[in-house]
């Protein structure tokens, strides 16, 4: 089968396209032929080997210190079932799938647990549903499990406008929380249609000196640390750290002062629960992915190279099968 590889750290062009075995399920493994898949913010870190403040020594003795271990990104998928192992009791080929999480998305195939794995959202197609995973469940696991977002708290999305962001506005905005997105001004028209209440544009207002103050930060761009937004935060407010530095991480469950403030982190586990959960949101209206390109697969190089200025909105998507290609509105 044919993936994208990767054998060492650096700039988009160390990806090429190249010849792969076929994998192979096990008992409770299911084999997905891919249709579409992601380049998002972690492929980019694993590939370059940029990793936020702390985290590069520890990230390279567990990834590969000279050169990656598992060659071929893409955490995300949405695709066909193929076969199933003798042990698998909820797919059957055939099945319309997604999932998110781990590794090997960015090929013609992938075997993927049973329980990591869920059925596409009927409304939605292969292009939009590869791009669904990474951000969605992201966003339901900081602010539901680790935030327990209640309706009518106000909530600040920082970095709202990439793909965990987008996902946090619409995820917080079903919990009918009051919605504060910090982006830049040529992304307000975007963050608004997602349902965000106020938008505050970062690079003429410090949302620190606004008088406000919020029950919930979701910190996804990793510019507002604990120091810096702590007095913001109601009596009882939490910190959610979806990126920062490695002394954040360590230092969140330990920063919570008498007033019941608390700074918190972790990773989300992209389970079939959680995938479920938002294929129902998707079905009933009240989630949608964001796909700011689509690429060929044999432009995965160029796609890495969008990813790596930093300025994607939402989803960058890759038609892995041709068949997909006019599925929907297609750029790039």
């Amino acid at each position: 089968m044919k993936a994208a590889v990767y054998t060492k750290y650096g700039p988009p062009e160390v990806v090429r396209i190249a010849d792969v075995p076929k994998p192979v399920p096990k008992p409770n493994q299911v084999l997905v032929k891919i249709h579409a898949t992601a380049v998002n913010s972690s492929d980019w870190r694993l590939r370059s080997g940029s990793f936020p403040a702390g985290f590069t020594i520890l990230a390279r003795l567990g990834l590969g210190i000279c050169g990656p271990r598992n060659k071929i990104l893409g955490a995300e998928l949405a695709g066909v079932v193929e076969s199933v192992g003798a042990k698998v009791t909820r797919f059957n080929p055939g099945d319309r799938v997604f999932a998110g999480g781990g590794f090997g998305g960015h090929a013609e195939y992938k075997v993927v647990a049973q329980n990591k794995l869920a059925m596409m959202p009927v409304s939605l197609s292969f292009k939009q549903a590869g791009g669904l995973a990474f951000g969605g469940t992201t966003a339901l696991y900081f602010l539901h499990d680790l935030g327990q977002i209640k309706a009518g708290q106000k909530v600040l999305i920082n970095g709202a406008s990439g793909n965990t962001g987008l996902a946090a506005i619409q995820i917080a905005k079903h919990a009918k929380a009051e919605v504060w997105a910090v982006c830049s001004a040529r992304n307000f028209d975007l963050v608004k249609s997602m349902g965000a209440d106020h938008v505050i544009d970062y690079t003429v207002q410090d949302i620190t000196k606004s008088g406000q103050k919020f029950d919930i930060i979701y910190d996804s761009a990793g510019t507002a640390p604990w120091p810096r937004v702590k007095d913001i935060l109601t009596s009882n407010g939490r910190l959610l750290i979806v990126l920062g530095s490695f002394w954040e991480m360590v230092q969140a469950p330990f920063v919570s002062r008498k007033s019941g403030k608390s700074a918190k982190s972790g990773t989300s586990s992209e389970s079939s629960a959680s995938l479920e959960k938002l294929a129902d949101m998707v079905d009933a209206g009240d989630f949608q992915p964001v796909i700011d390109r689509c690429y060929a697969f044999a432009d995965i190089v160029d796609a890495h190279a969008y990813v790596d200025t930093g300025r994607k909105r939402g989803s960058v998507v890759i038609l892995v099968d041709e068949a997909v290609k006019n599925d929907g509105n297609h750029a790039g």
